[in-house]
């Protein structure tokens, strides 16, 4: 069996990029086994693994639960962070130069932890999210502190139609002077989608200009709907 590393090594990261530039999302092909997905969505049960539990009711959020792991990540969830991090870092440096920003990103996961670790970021955000019947997400952006990644990446450990059904990944974009533009992406079991944090840039007459993104679930019909979600800075 193929590792995960090399799973996300042989991905047309070319590819993805372009999807990521013209569409503002993409859609890698399965990186995880149905064996690792089941695997990963029973440690929803070990709580220990977790460094905290959010209702998303309490919180208006939604109708839903998610847990953050705690340190040390699961061994394929920390390699999935450092695998797609290094893949990611060019073109995360790439939008901060098109949209004029100030920030760059090592080459290396390890480096940048260490700059979120300097800003006082330094719990671990890569969580499990669980969805019933009814339940949903909404609208949203993943952030933690002064440092984030301008990308992250959601995996589906469920079966579409079989464990679930509804609950679509929502990308919602909030272009200047005109109106928003949302998108409802569906996932395969092991799927990947890698999509905008907080920001994109986009091409326009006059250059790139950026362009504000948030995230969602839609409602959930029947069934239960486990993903994994991978955040690449820490939290304060």
């Amino acid at each position: 069996m193929s590792t995960v590393a090399s799973r996300v090594a042989r991905l047309d990261w070319a590819a993805l990029g372009r999807d990521l530039d013209e569409r503002g999302h993409a859609l890698t092909t399965p990186l995880l086994t149905a064996t690792e997905c089941r695997r990963l969505a029973a440690l929803w049960e070990q709580r220990d693994r977790f460094r905290s539990h959010i209702d998303m009711a309490q919180h208006r959020f939604g109708l839903g639960s998610y847990r953050y792991f705690a340190e040390p990540l699961p061994e394929i969830v920390a390699e999935l962070r450092r695998e797609a991090y290094a893949r990611l870092a060019p073109l995360a440096n790439r939008w901060s130069e098109l949209t004029g920003a100030r920030d760059r990103f090592p080459a290396e996961l390890d480096a940048f932890t260490a700059a979120c670790a300097a800003s006082g970021q330094r719990r671990p955000t890569p969580l499990l999210l669980h969805y019933t019947a009814g339940g949903y997400n909404c609208l949203h952006q993943d952030l933690y502190g002064a440092i984030a990644f301008p990308l992250q990446l959601t995996i589906l450990l469920s079966r579409p139609g079989i464990d679930f059904t509804g609950g679509e990944l929502l990308l919602v974009e909030q272009r200047p002077r005109a109106q928003s533009r949302g998108q409802a992406i569906v996932l395969a079991q092991g799927q990947a989608v890698i999509f905008p944090n907080r920001h994109r840039p986009v091409q326009g007459t006059r250059g790139a200009y950026r362009v504000t993104v948030r995230h969602g679930v839609s409602d959930v019909h029947t069934g239960e709907r486990r993903t994994l979600g991978i955040i690449f800075h820490d939290a304060e």
